[in-house]
């Protein structure tokens, strides 16, 4: 029988309020605290505080606080990945984000989602991860909804709401965001 937080991870209805995961969040608030309010600048004790909250990142992972999440260890990130001011990711399910990835201000990436019915959602919850291919761009005060994959090489304009899948390569804006173009191609010849 799979546990709560086993539950969570793979996305099945879980009980969010079991006390393995209250435990797990108290923690992450704790060092977000720490990280937030007594270092508020990227110092050696807050990336150790880094460490221990995001231990699944690669080299040159930063952070310009504040910064939010859930768990912290639900993040899994490459190389060089940059996140500004007052990004929040809400990672109760897998957030994997590839290497020379970009957050501007804002940012917001959501996993957690409730069934639709509204007696079973008194008491639980899934997830669907979200998936950030490398060498992305994504624009101030978006908002990257639960299950979304956005391919490597995107750009998402500020202000987009990215509710589905964003294959490689592409410009999307808009809410709900939608791609307007290709990147890296060459432009048609229209003569």
């Amino acid at each position: 029988m799979k546990t709560e937080k086993e539950k969570m991870i793979a996305g099945d209805n879980y009980i969010a309020g079991n006390p393995f995961l209250v435990k797990d969040r108290r923690k992450a608030k704790n060092l977000l605290h720490r990280l937030n309010v007594t270092e508020y600048c990227m110092t050696k004790k807050a990336k150790l505080i880094l460490e221990e909250l995001i231990p699944n990142v690669g080299k040159g992972f930063y952070i310009e606080p504040p910064f939010h999440c859930d768990y912290g260890y639900n993040i899994y990130c490459g190389d060089n990945v940059y996140f500004n001011v007052n990004c929040v990711v809400l990672d109760c399910g897998p957030v994997t984000i590839g290497s020379n990835v970009l957050f501007a201000p804002n940012v917001q990436i959501y996993t957690a989602t409730h069934p639709l019915d509204a007696e079973l959602r008194k008491t639980h919850q899934s997830t669907l991860p979200v998936s950030i291919g490398d060498d992305c761009w994504i624009g101030g005060n978006s908002v990257i909804c639960p299950g979304v994959k956005i391919g490597k090489g995107c750009v998402i304009g500020a202000g987009s709401v990215v509710t589905k899948d964003i294959p490689d390569n592409s410009l999307a804006v808009g809410n709900p965001a939608k791609v307007i173009r290709k990147l890296n191609q060459e432009p048609e010849n229209k003569n």
